[in-house]
């Protein structure tokens, strides 16, 4: 059976191929009423860091907000991190609403912001619109390693070729999935369909794509 030689596990996948290399840290900061946070990559894929929603200093955030609702600097709701990497971990662009990590409040009438610092990781990305097949590959003596994978639906445009309005109009559909991983993770190659069939409907009549990330690791 061939072994994958990894340093680390899945989770820790970003911080071993990050370390040796020259990765600048990226941040996006949402104040209370921002609405919609915003992470991309231009190279590579989003990988978490760290993130905060609420207070940990007077500074952000701060214009034109009376001073007690500054004061409380230790601010900060539990979870928040694991919901910026359900979400984002894997993609080349993540949009989040600041609702979906504000309730319930940690601090009441403190002025309360979302900090997320990430990284961008390098890997292969791979779309494959709803339907179709997957093609996962790498070259010889090497096996995948499945970072993150997405099925459903987070744009109007990726995979959007003659489709209705309707079909594309939900934006908030996207799921993370484990199924890649499943199939594929020590293989050199894997095909597998972006249908329901095999991860469900996240919402139904909308057209879907998965979103895949991935790297290759050496066997031994």
């Amino acid at each position: 059976m061939l072994r994958v030689r990894l340093s680390c596990t899945l989770l820790l996948a970003a911080t071993c191929l990050l370390s040796g290399a020259d990765a600048s840290m990226e941040k996006a900061v949402s104040c209370h009423m921002g609405g919609v946070q915003r992470l991309s990559c231009e190279n590579g894929v989003i990988s978490v860091v760290a993130a905060l929603y609420g207070r940990a200093d007077r500074e952000t955030c701060s214009e034109g907000r009376p001073q007690q609702q500054l004061n409380n600097t230790e601010c900060s709701q539990q979870g928040t991190v694991d919901v910026l990497r359900t979400r984002c971990d894997g993609k080349k662009v993540c949009e989040l609403s600041v609702t979906d990590v504000q309730s319930p409040d940690p601090c009441v009438d403190t002025y309360k912001y979302l900090e997320t610092s990430y990284t961008c990781l390098p890997a292969s990305h791979l779309v494959t619109c709803e339907h179709s097949f997957a093609h996962l590959h790498c070259d010889e003596g090497q096996a995948i390693l499945v970072y993150g994978a997405h099925y459903g639906r987070h744009d109007q445009t990726t995979c959007s070729y003659r489709l209705l309005a309707s079909e594309v109009q939900n934006v908030y559909c996207s799921r993370p999935t484990s199924k890649v991983a499943e199939s594929c993770d020590g293989k050199s190659s894997c095909t597998i369909r972006a249908s329901n069939s095999v991860f469900g409907d996240p919402c139904f009549g909308t057209y879907k794509y998965l979103e895949v990330a991935y790297i290759c690791q050496y066997l031994t």
